[in-house]
């Protein structure tokens, strides 16, 4: 175990990228008002996109004198378009193909691959379930959890469009009928519905309104739901006109978490404490144009996911930016005001225009993003004018999401394969591996500014899980390394880089681990000295994070 200890130094050579802590840059001002979206602008493809990216980052730089890191080799960008898009590290082989691809579209070839791959849809039904459920520690939530995951995977493996996913959300219907009831609480595959969002929001008004506002329209609202505060943009009166466009939901009894039949034309809410009555209003201050039979939540539909909605492009734009870059063009995400105006606007817009002229087509923007220089940074830090994570000179580094984590775990360790549990086990499975694990790394800090707690910590590198998984035993990747009569110990060593960090280790890494496992470690065993390194990798910071 000494060794260990003593191995865990080596991630002092084995890390790239220690997480740098941010400093606040003096914001550029905010145009007055969040612009309108032009349904007509000029629809440029993903590579013209992308170069537009890079004029307006480059352009905020001049004045700063920031010098931009280098662009990523192909191990670093390989590895973090994985875990980006697939929600994981490459497998050893693609690494290998990759780097020794010659060809000069690669990159773009690569991204194609995985939006195309199953691993991707998984990993956006992560992402956007997590977004639509954050309250995941509440237990009642986590039974909600496998009917949102089944409506949310057929929509992004067909690439439903983004205003069209939160129309079909936003009018979701909240009232289970006898059948839907049974099987609910049968064992029976569970009903594809995103109804879970209304439950796990208690079905009340104020907190359904508090949620969309700040999931769609990156506007946060709570702060004026009891009072009116001298700084914020929005009043009390306000939050409950939009609050009204879900007066008509109601729970069946205190603590329920299902809806009793829902008055749909229901528009209008008491303020509580007062006996002032609020009409359902937009936040951009105009009124509905009801019809006969216009149901509440579906104008609310219309006006949210509308071309010219000032703040809905916007908000999806900045949300996809802040998922590759670990900060949004606004950061926090949903919380844009003049106090917090974009770290650049024009770019915020042009993001926001071309993905209404594509029509919210999130591929897109992700195509875009990925093939810009600037998504293509390395993480090193080459000049002290790179420290500012929203000037975006170079990648900043992002902690791994539980998911992540343990997918790559149980890739790089060959956990799940043949004769092994599916390590994507149900999240319910209280006993499960994956379930364990997740609970322990539920809790969820800015991913820039990710430190690892003591106890996730421990579990990490003295678990079962982990410890089985570098076991000569029980690690399909190990055994089939210390056992292939093609490798030499240095070969061997190369092998368990390729699997746990995606590249080849540098000579200066090599030398002394090839020492260590050629003198048989501890043990006097160079398996149990190679099972040594594997574990030293594993729980290295370069793999419990994305560069």
């Amino acid at each position: 175990m000494r060794f260990l200890w003593r191995g865990l130094s080596l991630c002092g050579i084995l890390s790239v990228g220690l997480i740098a802590i941010p400093l606040r840059a003096d914001a550029p001002p905010k145009p007055a008002g969040p612009p309108k979206a032009q349904a007509g602008a000029a629809k440029l493809d993903a590579q013209q996109l992308a170069s537009q990216i890079d004029f307006y980052i480059a352009a905020a730089w001049g004045s700063k004198g920031v010098k931009p890191a280098p662009l990523a080799d192909d191990a670093e960008y390989l590895r973090r378009v994985y875990l980006d898009l697939a929600g994981r590290i490459p497998r050893a082989m693609d690494v290998r193909d990759f780097l020794e691809d010659p060809n000069p579209s690669k990159r773009q070839e690569l991204v194609e691959r995985l939006l195309e791959s199953p691993n991707y849809v998984n990993n956006f039904t992560n992402v956007w379930r997590a977004l639509l459920l954050p309250q995941v520690n509440n237990q009642q939530v986590q039974f909600l959890i496998p009917s949102l995951e089944a409506w949310l995977h057929p929509r992004i493996k067909e690439n439903v469009s983004y205003d069209k996913m939160v129309r079909e959300i936003l009018t979701a219907p909240v009232s289970a009928n006898a059948q839907q009831m049974r099987r609910r609480s049968s064992n029976k595959r569970p009903d594809p519905t995103p109804t879970a969002f209304y439950q796990a929001n208690e079905l009340k008004p104020e907190n359904l309104a508090a949620s969309t506002s700040r999931l769609f329209l990156g506007v946060k609202l709570e702060c004026a739901q009891c009072h009116n505060h001298p700084r914020a943009n929005w009043t009390r009166k306000q939050f409950w006109e939009y609050a009204a466009f879900f007066s008509g939901i109601q729970p069946q009894g205190q603590g329920n978490m299902m809806a009793a039949p829902e008055m749909s034309e229901r528009r209008a809410l008491k303020i509580p404490g007062t006996e002032t009555e609020v009409q359902a209003r937009f936040l951009d201050g105009s009124e509905p144009n009801w019809e006969s039979g216009t149901r509440t939540r579906a104008a609310l539909a219309s006006w949210v996911t509308a071309v010219d909605n000032p703040f809905f492009s916007r908000s999806a734009a900045n949300r996809l930016w802040a998922h590759f870059f670990g900060v949004g063009l606004i950061e926090p995400v949903d919380e844009e005001s003049e106090e917090n105006p974009p770290s650049h606007p024009e770019l915020l817009n042009e993001l926001a225009r071309q993905l209404i002229a594509h029509e919210f087509d999130l591929k897109y923007l992700i195509r875009a993003i990925t093939s810009s220089q600037t998504y293509q940074r390395s993480s090193t830090v080459t000049d002290p004018s790179q420290n500012e994570p929203r000037l975006f000179s170079r990648m900043a580094v992002k902690g791994l999401t539980p998911e992540q984590l343990f997918d790559s775990l149980a890739l790089a360790t060959g956990y799940g394969e043949e004769g092994v549990p599916n390590p994507r086990v149900d999240t319910l499975g209280l006993n499960s591996p994956r379930a364990a694990f997740l609970a322990k790394f539920s809790s969820q800090e800015k991913r820039t500014e990710v430190q690892t707690s003591i106890l996730q910590a421990l579990a990490l590198m003295n678990g079962q899980f982990v410890g089985d998984a570098t076991s000569l035993e029980r690690s399909r990747t190990l055994a089939a390394v210390a056992d292939s009569p093609f490798f030499e110990t240095p070969g061997r060593i190369e092998a368990l880089f390729l699997a746990t960090l995606s590249r080849k280790p540098s000579a200066e890494e090599l030398a002394p681990l090839v020492k260590y496992v050629s003198e048989g470690g501890s043990k006097n065993d160079q398996k149990a000295a190679l099972a040594d390194v594997f574990w030293v990798l594993l729980n290295s910071a370069e793999f419990m994070l994305n560069h």
